[in-house]
Order: C-alpha cells, then structure tokens, then sequence
C-alpha cells in the first residue's frame, strides 16, 4: 500500500519509498498498476519521475484532462520543488546556485561540465547537524538526469550513500523530494514528504 500524503479530485501524491522504481521492472506490476488499484480505479497518470534511489512526493494524475494542465506545468517549470539531502563532505561553499551542462560520463554516471549552452540548474543551501554530517537544502529550477547528484558531487559533497556517486556508504541513499508546491484551478498547494525513520534526525523545524 502506498502512503496517500494529498488526495484531490484531480490528483493525488504519494510518498514514495528509497528502493522503488518508478519504472516497471522486469517481472513486477507497475507503480501507476498498484497505486491504481488502491484508489479503485482503472488508470492513473505519472506526472514526473524520482530516481530508484530517491523518496519522497511523487504526484499522479486522476484524469487527462490534470495530466495535461498538470504535465504543462512540469514541464514549463512552474512546479516549485526542494529536496533534502546528507553529505558527510565539507562543501566548496555553503549556498549558491549550481550551473553547467551534463554530459554521459562512465558507468551510467552524468558529469556537469562548464558549457551553458542547456544548463541544469540547482540553488541551494545547507545546515551543519553536527561534526561531519551536513543537511542540504536544493531546489532544482531543472528537471535533468541525476542532476542533484551530479551538483551534490560538483560541491566535493556526494550524497550520503550515493556510492556511484563517490558517497560514503550508508543503509541508503540520503535524497528525499521533501515537498512540492504548485498551483492549480485558482488553488495553490503545498504537499509535504515526512522523512522516514532511517533519517538521524526527524525535527527539520529549523528550515
């Protein structure tokens, strides 16, 4: 079962698990399948997509006529998103924005190169928890490939169990779509992700 965070007449949002796969895999029902048969009806419509690897709030459709709206404002970049993220790594700086062009690198991997000719874009800030472990705050205006990874990496700060990425081994993946906020029909809607219990700290109050 999927945990409901926001349930509209048009939408809803749920929060996904570090570990799913938005994709359907080999062999397995997909994620619009069972989400769909959870709500009780034949189809849903999957607006954007998170890395395997990524929890937090993912946001479906319940018609086509707000898969449409909904899908024109991903990709207008209208949606206003922030994630969260862990670093054990001291930062080259400590906010600011991260611009440059991605390009395919080895492994499956992506590199930020120094081109701005289509630029992922990513602005952020960060917190120090406690000696050696660091809260990032990042609010992608771009929607490319590993892109917060990438920027993570950029700063001399992988994520926090992003071992592809350089990351200190950990029990997962420390990225989390931690809210997003966007308009609809004359309403404007905040939907938050709660970290889940595998985060060292729970109270984000500060932000």
């Amino acid at each position: 079962m999927w945990e409901i965070l926001f349930r509209h007449p048009d939408f809803v949002a749920v929060n996904k698990p570090c570990g799913v796969s938005v994709h359907q895999e080999e062999g397995a029902v997909s994620l619009t399948q069972t989400l769909a048969a959870q709500l009780g009806l034949e189809q849903v419509w999957l607006l954007h997509r998170l890395d395997k690897l990524t929890s937090g709030v993912l946001l479906f459709a319940l018609n086509p006529q707000s898969a449409s709206e909904l899908a024109q404002q991903f990709a207008a970049k209208t949606m206003r998103k922030t994630y969260l993220a862990l670093a054990t790594d001291k930062p080259s700086k400590k906010q600011g924005w991260i611009k440059g062009d991605m390009e395919k690198s080895r492994r499956g991997t992506w590199k930020l190169t120094r081109g701005m000719e289509n630029p992922a874009v990513t602005e952020f800030g960060s917190h120090s928890l406690e000696p050696g472990l660091r809260l990032f705050v990042l609010h992608p205006h771009t929607g490319k490939t590993h892109q917060l990874r990438v920027a993570m990496k950029s700063l001399g700060s992988p994520i926090l169990g992003d071992t592809l990425y350089g990351g200190k081994p950990a029990s997962r993946m420390f990225l989390h779509a931690w809210k997003i906020k966007f308009d609809y029909q004359g309403q404007t809607f905040e939907i938050v992700a709660p970290l889940s219990e595998e985060w060292p700290f729970r109270n984000i109050d500060f932000l």
